[in-house]
């Protein structure tokens, strides 16, 4: 019995079910988002969903382009787990402590809801 593998897996004990996230997943997948009144415009959020400390920051962030660290590494992240699916060997091995290593010091710099796992070779 031949079982397809993946290149990598979630670490099944750091694995976290968020049920509302995974019905708005599927309801992404099955097209239910495809014709919202405003897709692809920018939300008009007002001046008051931002935490009056960090208004300035941000603002500034915004004029000069700048991304907040953690939206950084997160991007960095998806690419290196896009190459891997044509690395093997010991630079796969390789690949992967480096991923490993930017999940962690991603998770200590996003918002806690955005956390993300290690991965595991299978």
């Amino acid at each position: 019995m031949s079982e397809k593998k993946e290149p990598f897996e979630i670490e099944e004990r750091l694995q976290y079910k968020d049920h509302m996230s995974e019905i708005i997943k599927k309801a992404e997948r099955d097209g239910q988002f495809a014709d919202l009144p405003g897709k692809g415009k920018p939300l008009q959020l007002g001046q008051d969903y931002l935490n009056p400390e960090e208004k300035q920051l941000y603002k500034t962030m915004k004029d000069n382009h700048v991304l907040p660290r953690w939206i950084e590494l997160a991007n960095k992240i998806d690419h290196l787990k896009e190459e891997l699916t044509h690395i093997e060997g010991k630079e796969r091995t390789k690949q992967i402590k480096q991923i490993n290593k930017l999940v962690k010091e991603y998770n200590y710099a996003c918002p806690p809801s955005l956390q993300r796992n290690r991965i595991i070779e299978k």
